[in-house]
């Protein structure tokens, strides 16, 4: 994982540039979002029994790309921040096209942080 120290100017951005072991992952959410260690752990636990269950990595590399991807939102205050505006929003919308317009910009931050492992 590349845990540079960040400044204050810097902020979070400096943690988790790239996917890593889920370890990793967690001590940078641990940082970037505490908030979301149960479900981090509760869904390792998960991808962990399905990976040994079926013999298959497939199960944990799902599990760090999506949680990567989580941090990497996490990783930008602004970007996470808009994010939980429009799933607020998603969650009380009424009308078809701004529920469209709505999750056409949760995808394109989805796609944004996602898109340096790709």
């Amino acid at each position: 994982m590349n845990m540079a120290s960040s400044d204050s100017s810097a902020g979070a951005s400096g943690l988790l540039q790239s996917p890593g072991a889920p370890e990793e992952l967690r001590a940078a959410l641990a940082v970037l979002a505490p908030e979301a260690l149960p479900a981090f752990d509760a869904e390792r636990a998960v991808a962990l029994k399905q990976a040994r269950d079926q013999v298959n990595a497939a199960p944990m590399r799902r599990f760090v790309a999506q949680w990567a991807v989580q941090a990497a939102i996490e990783r930008h205050p602004d970007r996470s921040a808009r994010l939980r505006a429009l799933e607020a929003r998603a969650a009380e919308a009424n009308d078809v096209e701004e529920a469209r317009a709505i999750a056409a910009e949760i995808g394109g931050i989805i796609d944004a942080a996602a898109t340096p492992w790709r």
